[in-house]
């Protein structure tokens, strides 16, 4: 089912489906529910997935007042999970969503039982070097505003060398975030972006090592914003996780979406 939730005012989207043991997964910057749909191996409702368009995503408002950081999605995930009456669960998710899932085993231990980080994007600082595009893009959409309009702050970013860069290593990348300059609301946008590119997770690598639950971490190359040595950096942190490499996106996105079903399967299945 789907349906909503007012936290702070601000009236936000999920998806709860399935019967079966409780897994809540996040979607990525810019992304939503349809981003985990797309790679969640949930068709036959065996596990009951949870996923919250984070507040500015998806089918979710913005906040008017900009309260965006990866610390309130995951109280507002929290606050979603109490609602449904979900107690304890596996904390998942994609890029950002990875991160969101960190901060809750770590700082919410008492309601996690495993964890997934897939294509993680942060590691244990603010403001990290993958997340210096979408920095840059929110930049030149708060700078243009809308009088000038988005296409003149899409021409601009096509006309940086991050773009240039991102064209020759991670064209997926690339077309990501070309697609944040196609909202309804650059502003907002604008303001979303800023706040959680100078964001971080909000734990430490003391902290990850002390973690002592079942941990999958996904990650491929040919990736500027979700580099291979993150999600080999966070499997070497946290004791016993396991590590898998699959199909890059860029290279193969069917591929790749099949192979991040399949790891999820596998390691859920292992629960």
């Amino acid at each position: 089912m789907s349906g909503h939730i007012a936290i702070d005012g601000v009236d936000l989207t999920f998806v709860d489906h399935g019967l079966g043991p409780a897994v809540v997964f996040q979607h990525g910057l810019g992304g939503s529910e349809a981003q985990v749909a797309e790679v969640f191996p949930d068709a036959d409702g065996r596990w009951r997935r949870l996923t919250l368009d984070c507040r500015g995503h998806g089918r979710s408002r913005p906040d008017p007042e900009a309260r965006y950081g990866i610390a309130r999605f995951a109280r507002d995930v929290l606050r979603l999970a109490d609602e449904r009456q979900v107690g304890r669960f596996v904390a998942g998710g994609i890029s950002m969503g990875a991160a969101i899932a960190l901060h809750l085993a770590v700082h919410h231990p008492d309601r996690v039982t495993a964890l997934i980080l897939a294509r993680p994007a942060w590691l244990f600082e603010a403001a990290p070097p993958t997340m210096a595009p979408y920095a840059e893009a929110g930049r030149l959409m708060a700078a243009h505003g809308p009088e000038q309009g988005p296409e003149q702050a899409r021409a601009a970013f096509d006309a940086s060398e991050t773009a240039a860069r991102l064209a020759r290593e991670a064209p997926a990348n690339l077309a990501s975030l070309r697609e944040f300059f196609t909202r309804p609301d650059p502003q907002a946008t604008a303001a979303l972006l800023e706040a959680v590119a100078q964001d971080s997770p909000g734990v430490t690598r003391a902290e990850a090592a002390a973690l002592a639950v079942p941990t999958l971490v996904i990650g491929h190359g040919q990736d500027f914003v979700h580099p291979l040595d993150y999600a080999e950096t966070l499997a070497s942190a946290i004791p016993g996780a396991k590590l898998v490499t699959i199909t890059p996106k860029a290279a193969d996105p069917a591929r790749h979406a099949e192979d991040v079903r399949a790891a999820l399967r596998g390691f859920l299945t292992s629960l």
